[in-house]
Order: structure tokens, then sequence, then C-alpha cells
């Protein structure tokens, strides 16, 4: 069966809201506010967000189906050390019991469990498409054999990994600039091109330069998490990359923009 990435596109473009991180770095990220996951789905709803990402447990206590879901079917924690690997803890019936328009996978590539997550992303991709849901691969190089995960070739490398596996859409970090994440969104052919947002950025501006870069670069859209919804103003940030991302203004990729 045919899966495509169209339920989250609005004219070619893609903003999601990534709410997934708790088991990824514990509670560390959270304030008063932002623990709750109904304020997280409220941002999503009234933030024009064309997406939400969560887990499965936020999602079997939260989701209410105002804002289509990509349900995160695998996930570490970042208490062990050494080699991560994160792997599947929900299967794609679980995701579409839940309500899931699609489902995402990170896979460690370089890290010594590649094969392992290579593998298993291999069989829900199979399982996904007869359901008829996408697949998003968050693929994050990392482990001792990558040094520097935001280099262009690692990036690029992360890019093309995700049109060689199948991914209908992956999500990659910024490599720094227009020129090298264009060259990452090339060797991704038409598989769609998502900006991981990373951590909480110094400034808004500092953060808006970035996606500035990746959206003139070429890429489908943004999945943002800390960023909104640390932010002292999440509605506010999520109007500003709405226009950004969704309605096609433009600021210079590394000037501030206009107040």
């Amino acid at each position: 069966m045919t899966a495509t990435m169209d339920k989250f596109l609005r004219d070619g473009r893609s903003l999601l809201l990534a709410y997934d991180q708790g088991l990824e770095h514990g509670p560390t990220d959270f304030n008063e506010r932002n623990c709750d996951p109904s304020f997280i789905l409220e941002i999503a709803e009234k933030g024009g967000y064309s997406g939400v990402v969560l887990q499965k447990g936020i999602a079997e206590k939260y989701y209410d189906g105002k804002v289509p879901l990509i349900l995160k079917v695998n996930g570490k924690s970042n208490l062990p050390r050494g080699e991560p690997v994160s792997r599947q803890i929900c299967s794609v019936d679980e995701a579409v019991s839940l309500g899931a328009s699609a489902v995402g996978y990170t896979i460690y590539l370089g890290s010594q469990f590649e094969a392992e997550m290579l593998q298993e992303f291999g069989r829900l991709h199979e399982l996904a498409h007869d359901c008829g849901l996408p697949v998003v691969a968050w693929i994050y190089p990392r482990g001792a054999a990558v040094k520097n995960d935001t280099a262009p070739e690692i990036v690029a490398y992360a890019a093309r990994a995700g049109l060689e596996i199948g991914a209908d859409a992956v999500k990659i970090k910024y490599s720094g600039d227009t020129a090298s994440f264009a060259w990452a969104v090339r060797n991704a052919g038409k598989t769609k091109v998502y900006m991981s947002g990373g951590p909480k950025a110094p400034t808004e501006d500092d953060f808006l330069k970035q996606v500035a870069g990746a959206m003139a670069a070429g890429a489908t859209g943004l999945a943002v998490g800390r960023n909104v919804w640390q932010s002292q103003d999440p509605f506010g940030i999520s109007q500003r990359l709405r226009r950004l991302v969704l309605e096609k203004e433009t600021i210079e990729a590394g000037e501030p923009e206009a107040n």
C-alpha cells in the first residue's frame, strides 16, 4: 500500500511539534508548565502545527485527535553509557489503534548497534506501509566512530541513509549553513527532509536563522520541540515559525529577523 506524508503537508511544507523527549532525556527538559502533555497538545492545536510527535504512553493518555499524530515507536533512556541503541517499544497495530497517521523510528547511524536498528526499521517499514502509514526516520549519527554529528558530510550521510532504507521522511540535524544543508537535501532524493529543532538555542533569532537556512536549502519543514515549549512565549515563537515554514516568508539566513 502506498504511504505518503501528504496528511502532514500544506503546500509542500510541514511544521511538526515534537514531544518525545521525556523518555530520552528524563524530566530535565521540563518545567511546571511544559511537563503537562495537555499543554503541549494545546500548543500544537492553537499554534497551527501540521503534526505532533508523541511516545505511546502520552498518546494513549492525552492524544485528542485534533492534530495529526506521528507515534514514536522506539526509544531509550540516557542512563546507560556506551554505544547508543534504541529498540522498538510499540507495534504498528498499536500505533494504528492510538490514531497515528505516521510512525517514527530513531536510528543511531555509526553506533556499533546500527545493524540491529536498521534491521528493526526494515520490518517496521514493511508493516507500516501495509497499513498505509508513512515512516519517519530520525537518523542521528552517534557513537565512538562519529566525532562531529553536524559535520556537513555526516549530515548528508544521514539524509542519504534515509533514502536508501526507504524512509518517507527523515529528521536530521542542521549542518550549519544553507549550502551544505542543500547538499544533504539533494542526497535525500524524494525522501522528505525535516530539520531537527535540537536543544534550546541561545536566542529565538538564532534559532530562526537556522530554520531559514534549512528552508532555503529545500527542506520540507521543521520538527521542533524544546525551542518552542521551553520558550517563555511558545505561542509567539510558534507564530513566527509558522510564517517562516508554512507561509514561506523569508529572512536572511545568518541575519536576524527585523522586528
